[in-house]
């Protein structure tokens, strides 16, 4: 179901009053999380029968100016080398899981790239543009971003 800030219900994680605020059309995708579950993106796309290349995973990044963000398909491996040039240093690192869940106001598993606490410096992997939508974790539920729907 797409729908805009008008449409906003109580309850919304900070990504999805974050996109309503902005006018992005988007479309809230729900599972039920499976504890035993080992990859929760590779879960999210079997769940929601998605291909995983559309599934994109919210990293985040220690280097030496702070915290970073990384944005890639579930079913890659983050190039840390890659995400550094991208954020334009030298050397990055996973973050500790609480600095993230921290700056961010996420928990692991469920970071989302929109509506975080602390907004951090952001890269996209290139392969998101091979698609006309992708997932990403809204917080409790997945988003994709689209376009709005056609008019009649």
């Amino acid at each position: 179901m797409a729908r805009r800030r008008s449409e906003q219900r109580g309850g919304a994680t900070p990504a999805v009053v974050r996109l309503s605020e902005a006018g992005v059309w988007f479309t809230e995708h729900h599972y039920v999380h499976d504890a035993s579950a080992t990859s929760f993106g590779l879960e999210a796309a079997a769940e929601l029968g998605v291909e995983p290349a559309r599934v994109f995973k919210t990293l985040v990044v220690s280097a030496e100016k702070g915290l970073g963000v990384a944005i890639l398909p579930v079913d890659r491996q983050l190039d840390l080398k890659a995400a550094g040039a991208a954020l334009g240093v030298k050397k990055v690192a996973l973050a500790d899981p609480e600095a993230a869940q921290r700056a961010t106001g996420y928990v692991v598993g469920g970071i989302s790239p929109l509506g975080q606490r602390t907004p951090s410096p952001t890269v996209l992997d290139g392969s998101a543009l091979a698609h006309p939508t992708i997932f990403v974790s809204g917080g409790a539920a997945a988003s994709t971003w689209n376009s709005p729907p056609p008019t009649s």
